[in-house]
């Protein structure tokens, strides 16, 4: 599950893979803003970080026990998503393409298009 999470996290226009803090986590950002987080230890969950509006944020983790504040992050803009197989992977990848389009909109406009001209 974890490749089929960065391998759509990358198919967004202008997403770049990075580890920043060494060999994990995996972070996922576009023009140098991060919009997933993915953590992988030995024996556990994939746990996934992705920015989200805070009245969403608020619905999802009511709504999915699996989802919850952001692991190490502002816990108003983000949630943390434990890959336990109780969440159907459409279900994430909606989640993904909620933080990428949350994070693209906040770019500068000459950015945007910049990225937009790539593809």
């Amino acid at each position: 599950m974890k490749n089929n999470i960065i391998e759509y996290c990358l198919k967004k226009q202008g997403a770049t893979e990075d580890y920043p803090f060494g060999f994990t986590p995996v972070v996922i950002k576009v023009a140098d803003k991060m919009f997933a987080i993915i953590f992988e230890e030995k024996g556990k969950d994939i746990r996934l970080n992705l920015k989200c509006d805070p009245v969403i944020a608020e619905n999802l983790r009511e709504q999915h026990e699996s989802v919850r504040p952001g692991y190490h992050m502002n816990k108003k803009h983000w949630n943390s998503i434990t890959i336990d197989g109780s969440l159907p992977e459409q279900d994430i990848f909606d989640m993904i393409d909620h933080s990428y389009d949350m994070v693209f909109k906040k770019l500068p406009k000459r950015l945007r298009e910049s990225i937009a001209e790539m593809n």
